[in-house]
Order: structure tokens, then C-alpha cells, then sequence
């Protein structure tokens, strides 16, 4: 069979890697999403990640606490780094060649940002996981996924959620949600449903990236969907 996908943005929650526990990182959760992307990485497939970290640290609700909602943010792209040091780990020690990638610039820690390196690294073979969001304030880990998906040229924005596709209400709450199977970007924004952020939305439009929301914990639709296979939503601009 031949993949439909060479190239793959891979956006993941950080509320995800809890598993079961209250917050922080669920070791058993690193093996699973090392496992994940061993197998494209496997397959041939070039892959680069951008994970959440909502599981340590929110920046939308640091206000809440008191906390300044531009430092707050920081605080959340901090977040994210621990998660990517945290996945590169555990995929170097099941031989998976990476490069963690942070937008604020910590030498000790991470490569700084540089497109045609990022680029190159994937070339290689290497997962590349980019960490701290774009680096600015007021912008989610959903616009950095849209953003270095773009920049990077990826095929598709992969969006590893708990539900395996978008619907017309949250499944969780309401038994008579139905999914949608494919969508356009237009549809999407009439019927005000949720995909990603506005501004990762608009990235996404503007540039023709498609995505696909899917259930993350199945462990075969990775591979499923780098073949072609219909699994999840598939979001377009046709």
C-alpha cells in the first residue's frame, strides 16, 4: 500500500499524557505516543509533533489565579517544553531519533526555531517536536501546530483527540451527537463548530492544510490514516 501522508503535523493535548491521574505525566502515556509515532516514523513517514501542556499549567485560566495573562501564557509554553523533553526522552530511549524544537530560546534545553533546519532534520528522518508554542503570548498550541504545518510544508494537521471526529455536539454530553465524516472549512465556520482555535482555523483555511480529528487512543488509526483510510473528520477547503 502506498501512503497518502509523507509528511505529518502531529498536535496532541497535554491534558492526554495525565492519563489517569489528577495532572503531570503519565509515564505509561509517553510509551504509548512513542509507540504511535515509532510506527510512522517506521513506515517512512516524516513526522513532527507540537503537544499541549495543559496537564502541567493553563495559560488561559492563570488569570483566575491571580497570575497576568501574558506571563500566564509563558508559564504555558514552559509547560510544553517540560512535555517535549519529556517525549524526546522516552522516544530516544526506543531509538527514535528527535530534535526538540523551542520558539523561546533556552541553548541548554532546545535547538532555536530555524525553518530549513527544522526542515532538514525531518529529511533525515529525525521527529521533530516543536515546543513553547510560537513563542508569543495570546496564541494557543493549536496555532503553533497550524503555523510550523505550514511553514514546514506538512501534508496534514493530525488532531489526536479523546473522540474519534468532530460532531454536531460534544459526544460526551450529549448521546444524540452525530459525527461528521468530512467537512469543509466553510461549513465548519457556519455551523460554529470547534476544530481548532480561530486563528489556527484561518492557517489552516487560508493555506488549503487539511485536517483530520480523530480519536488518539485507538491505536491503529495512525497508521490507518497515513494510508488513505477514511478514520475520524476529514476538514477541507473542498
Amino acid at each position: 500500500m502506498s501512503l497518502k501522508y509523507r509528511r505529518v503535523m502531529l498536535k496532541l493535548s497535554g491534558e492526554t499524557l495525565m492519563g489517569n491521574q489528577q495532572y503531570g505525566i503519565d509515564p505509561q502515556m509517553l510509551v504509548y505516543y512513542t509507540q504511535q509515532i515509532r510506527g510512522l516514523v517506521d513506515m517512512g513517514v516524516e513526522v513532527a509533533v507540537v503537544i499541549g501542556g495543559g496537564n502541567i499549567f493553563r495559560g488561559l485560566s492563570a488569570a483566575e489565579s491571580g497570575v497576568e495573562r501574558t506571563q500566564g501564557d509563558y508559564m504555558g509554553m514552559l509547560a510544553t517544553v517540560i512535555n517535549g523533553m519529556a517525549l524526546q526522552s522516552m522516544m530516544e530511549t526506543h531509538g527514535v531519533f528527535t530534535r526538540l524544537i523551542s520558539a523561546i530560546e533556552m541553548q541548554q534545553i532546545a535547538e532555536p526555531y530555524i525553518r530549513r533546519r527544522a526542515v532538514r532534520h525531518l529529511e533525515k528522518g529525525r521527529v521533530v517536536i516543536f515546543s513553547a508554542g510560537t513563542g508569543n503570548p495570546y496564541f494557543t498550541t493549536d496555532t503553533a501546530a497550524a503555523l510550523r504545518a505550514n511553514e514546514i510544508k506538512a501534508d496534514v494537521l493530525l488532531k489526536g483527540t479523546r473522540v474519534d471526529g468532530i460532531y454536531t455536539a460534544d459526544p460526551e454530553k450529549d448521546p444524540t451527537a452525530t459525527k461528521y465524516e468530512k467537512l469543509s472549512f466553510k461549513e465548519a465556520m457556519i455551523k460554529g463548530l470547534r476544530i481548532l482555535d480561530q486563528a489556527a482555523f484561518a492557517l489552516c483555511d487560508d493555506n488549503n492544510l487539511p485536517v483530520i480529528v480523530f480519536d488518539i487512543n485507538n491505536p491503529d488509526n495512525l497508521k490507518k490514516i497515513i494510508y488513505g483510510e477514511a478514520v475520524g473528520t476529514l476538514v477541507t477547503n473542498g
